[in-house]
């Protein structure tokens, strides 16, 4: 009877311990999401206009037209949620997960909270620092990675991710778009000492199908990383992709660690 008491005990103390750990996380995720809004410089009053699109490769000023109408507000800042399926490793299966977004324009930043069954990770660029947090169970920090490498990766992502927001890719003193082929053009965007590249693939239909850059998929080894996006959705009067595909192509083939569906999305809150 004893041993079932202190085994009883033991189940209730863990699942306390992960309920409370659990709020601390959503906690900080809270404050580090109000101090990147509360940082974020208003750019809604800027106008999108074809006139600026004079220039550029064909298949970006095809992306424009189709994306976005004549007279947009410039998005400061977005929010969003997903679900999806995520990979840890090469050898690891796939598992369910949520996740919680926001991100500023003008000033390049964002904050992610993926959660599982499991463990739950914070993905982050906050005042030009890129940081990837892991918490087990929500208690037990098993990753807290920084540096040099994981500025320029997480600075990656956000520009990736800007077909989500997509006045964000539009050309300007920081970013500049160079032709390739029908299909293709080069991006380039300087920030922060960086000059971050991507190839990016458009269909017939004025869609981002794919981008295609150089990341760091560790402390050391630099690798060919890829969004395929899919699934293009009006979504508060503009056209954004609402499913992703994250991988990596690496010398055994491509690894593909995350599928992402956007489930909501708010601009200029």
């Amino acid at each position: 009877m004893m041993i079932l008491i202190i085994t009883l005990s033991f189940i209730a103390l863990s699942v306390a311990a992960v309920y409370v750990g659990k709020a601390i996380l959503n906690q900080k995720f809270k404050e580090q999401s109000n101090l990147l809004l509360a940082h974020a410089k208003d750019i809604s009053t800027e106008r999108f206009l074809y006139a600026q699109l004079e220039g550029l490769p064909l298949p970006v000023q095809r992306y424009f037209k189709n994306v976005l109408n004549e007279g947009r507000p410039y998005i400061s800042n977005v929010s969003f949620d997903h679900n999806g399926q995520f990979k840890t490793g090469l050898d690891k299966g796939w598992i369910n997960i949520t996740g919680e977004h926001f991100a500023t324009m003008e000033k390049p930043g964002f904050i992610w909270k993926g959660t599982t069954s499991m463990f739950t990770a914070r993905d982050m660029y906050i005042q030009g620092k890129g940081r990837l947090v892991v918490a087990l169970f929500s208690l037990y920090n098993i990753v807290d990675a920084k540096g040099e490498n994981y500025n320029q990766g997480e600075l990656l992502r956000w520009l990736g991710e800007s077909v989500l927001y997509p006045t964000n890719l539009l050309p300007g003193d920081r970013l500049a778009w160079f032709p390739i082929d029908a299909q293709h053009a080069k991006l380039m965007f300087t920030y922060n000492g960086m000059s971050l590249p991507f190839t990016i693939t458009f269909n017939d239909a004025g869609e981002i199908t794919q981008m295609e850059t150089k990341r760091y998929m560790d402390k050391n080894n630099l690798e060919t990383w890829l969004i395929n996006a899919s699934d293009y959705k009006r979504i508060n009067g503009i056209n954004i992709p609402s499913r992703f595909e994250v991988l990596w192509r690496l010398k055994d083939g491509d690894f593909s660690y995350a599928r992402f569906n956007i489930q909501r999305l708010t601009y200029n809150r």
